[in-house]
């Protein structure tokens, strides 16, 4: 995604006091989820009215997703997300959290959604305890995908038991299907620069 300034011909010379905030998404981790939240607070602050959140990654750990679902929910702004290339386990989660209206998907890009993933090891009450979280995550996270689409609670992982639980690939044009984009196209964030003089 890239953003360009439309300059009012009256104006000679401009410099933006805070450059517009375009948040890229690669990876699902505690670093990347406190820069996440950090470019949202930011976003805040520059007078823009929407905060594009470009997604292309092969997704990562659920709880650095859950931290960017947080940033999102508290955002005052709608927040825009835009899957360039892929946006695959958290990052197909993580766009569907786009505000409605807002999600937007390039017409070339995949998609896929599978279950959570438990990495656990250690003692076998551990990894019963594991595995139960990771239970739990997952129906969570189809839940809130469900629920961001306008479904019934239960939509994807209906559709997840009848494929046995296997890794779901997604063109552009099935996402839009399910409801998760709704827009097969890349934006463009346009600023303009004006001078008007009103007389009272």
């Amino acid at each position: 995604m890239r953003w360009t300034t439309k300059i009012d011909s009256k104006i000679k010379e401009i410099e933006l006091r805070k450059q517009p905030v375009i948040i890229r998404v690669n990876k699902f981790d505690e670093e990347s989820a406190s820069k996440f939240a950090m470019e949202v607070a930011a976003a805040h602050n520059t007078g823009q009215k929407v905060i594009p959140v470009v997604i292309d990654s092969y997704g990562g750990q659920v709880y650095g997703l859950m931290s960017m679902i947080s940033a999102i929910k508290h955002a005052e702004l709608p927040v825009a997300t835009i899957v360039e290339g892929k946006a695959m386990s958290c990052g197909a989660i993580l766009f569907s959290c786009g505000t409605e209206g807002y999600r937007f998907m390039d017409p070339d890009a995949t998609l896929m959604i599978h279950d959570v993933s438990s990495m656990d090891m250690g003692k076998v009450e551990e990894l019963k305890a594991g595995a139960k979280e990771a239970d739990r995550l997952n129906e969570k996270v189809y839940k809130m995908m469900a629920q961001n689409c306008g479904k019934k609670d239960d939509y994807f992982l209906k559709i997840v038991d009848k494929k046995k639980h296997a890794d779901w690939f997604l063109d552009a044009n099935e996402t839009k299907k399910h409801g998760l984009a709704n827009h097969l196209r890349v934006p463009k964030l346009h600023i303009d620069v004006t001078v008007n003089i009103d007389f009272e």
